[in-house]
């Protein structure tokens, strides 16, 4: 919170940029402390890699470095934050309790996927099996969103333009 706070505050965009990939630093460790190796791995890979170096070379681009001071007043993103920050903590509260052992997660899909995966998949890693089979068209789904935002970003940056020498026959 301290860091996303210091983002909010600074002007910057520099400092801005080096505190963002900070964060998803952070959030990365915080993902690997859950256990979330693999989404630890891709919050590392895009938040604290590209999206910093994409951040920096837009800076480079630019003429200024101090973010212009708003014109608006900040009272309703202010209160835009607090619904949605309200609304998402509401939407926790019918959570079962972490770890605890009642939760309907614990009774239905993990212990079949632990039993059933080796034979129905044939793969002996269960990781494996619940990403590659069971949850093959979402997985293909991430890998498909990552792939357009990749093709994304170099039609932005202009990758493979053709530079223009002057040479046109008229």
């Amino acid at each position: 919170m301290v860091t996303a706070l210091a983002i909010v505050v600074m002007r910057d965009l520099f400092a801005m940029a080096m505190m963002a990939g900070i964060y998803s630093l952070l959030s990365a460790t915080l993902f690997v402390v859950l256990d979330a190796v693999d989404v630890a791995f891709t919050e590392a890979a895009v938040g604290a890699g590209i999206s910093t170096v994409l951040m920096l070379a837009t800076l480079s681009l630019t003429t200024t470095r101090e973010e212009r001071p708003p014109r608006h007043s900040a009272f309703l993103p202010l209160l835009v934050v607090v619904i949605t920050g309200a609304a998402l903590v509401y939407g926790t509260l019918d959570m079962p309790h972490w770890g605890d052992p009642q939760a309907p997660i614990h009774h239905h899909v993990a212990p079949r996927y632990i039993e059933a995966s080796p034979s129905e998949t044939g793969l002996p890693n269960v990781v494996t099996s619940v990403l590659a089979s069971y949850r093959g068209y979402d997985t293909l789904g991430e890998v498909t969103v990552i792939f357009t935002a990749g093709v994304g970003v170099l039609i932005l940056l202009g990758v493979g333009r053709k530079q223009d020498d002057g040479d046109e026959e008229k």
